[in-house]
């Protein structure tokens, strides 16, 4: 273990001291409240299964406690005023997984969507928050994809908060998926190819809907430094910050830890 994993695993075992965890809250909401927040905030939900493993639990149950993760994470970026949150829920190549852990990640997305569609979820509608599922969706059963349409019906006339779920996401075919729509609407006369740029390319992107497409930080858990294929298009400018820490034992500190190393950047934009 580098020296760098081992000062982050005794930082948390510190701040498992009620008293520890209190003092440094308090000394982190300092000196974030008063600065910049981003409006778009990405999240990797990395680790779970790692998670489970320590545990000697099967793998699916990572999951379960990591969905569990995401309702609280949810609620502290309102509380801070995050416009829009975008979370990497299943990736293309997940489906590449065990049938079961496949099957038990699908159902959890299920059983989470008639709950936040349900008066469970009364948070999203109370602070009018927009659900979209995006990615390739069509490659869920159908009963799963119903009850996403039925969410996003559900909560399409609300504009306060956005909150997208990249499910069977991947950003390589977002792009293809994009470039395929584009090459229909310029065959049939309805773009020229002279119109295209990156303000109508973005218009094809599964964000198009968003009023900040780009986030401007993605935070991706487990220790793993990469993007693995989150907003490649979208993503060229976030600020990205990679915690050591698995998905379902993410805390508010870990968020507040992450804003704080965002306002510290200087975003230059290439210039």
């Amino acid at each position: 273990m580098d020296i760098r994993k081992s000062l982050s695993l005794l930082f948390r075992r510190l701040t498992y001291n009620p008293l520890i965890y209190t003092i440094y809250e308090n000394t982190l909401w300092n000196q974030i409240k008063n600065k910049k927040k981003p409006e778009h905030i990405g999240v990797i939900l990395d680790g779970n299964r790692r998670w489970a493993s320590q545990r000697l639990l099967p793998p699916w149950m990572g999951h379960h406690f990591g969905a569990d993760k995401v309702e609280d994470f949810i609620e502290w970026c309102f509380n801070l005023g995050v416009k829009t949150v975008t979370l990497y829920v299943l990736s293309t190549e997940n489906f590449q997984r065990s049938t079961k852990e496949v099957e038990e990640i699908v159902q959890l997305i299920k059983e989470k969507a008639e709950k936040m569609r349900s008066s469970e979820g009364r948070i999203f509608h109370e602070n009018k928050v927009r659900i979209k599922a995006i990615g390739r969706v069509n490659l869920l059963p159908k009963t799963v994809q119903d009850m996403l349409h039925e969410l996003e019906e559900s909560t399409e006339k609300y504009t306060n908060f956005y909150l997208n779920l990249a499910i069977a996401y991947g950003g390589r075919a977002e792009i293809i998926d994009a470039t395929k729509k584009i090459v229909e609407e310029v065959s049939q006369g309805k773009l020229k190819l002279d119109q295209i740029d990156e303000q109508t390319f973005e218009r094809y992107l599964y964000t198009a809907h968003l009023p900040k497409s780009d986030p401007d930080l993605i935070i991706r858990t487990s220790g793993e430094e990469r993007l693995s294929g989150f907003f490649l298009w979208q993503g060229a400018y976030s600020e990205l910050h990679f915690l050591d820490v698995f998905w379902p034992d993410f805390r508010r500190i870990d968020l507040w830890r992450s804003i704080r190393t965002y306002q510290r950047r200087k975003r230059r934009y290439g210039q």
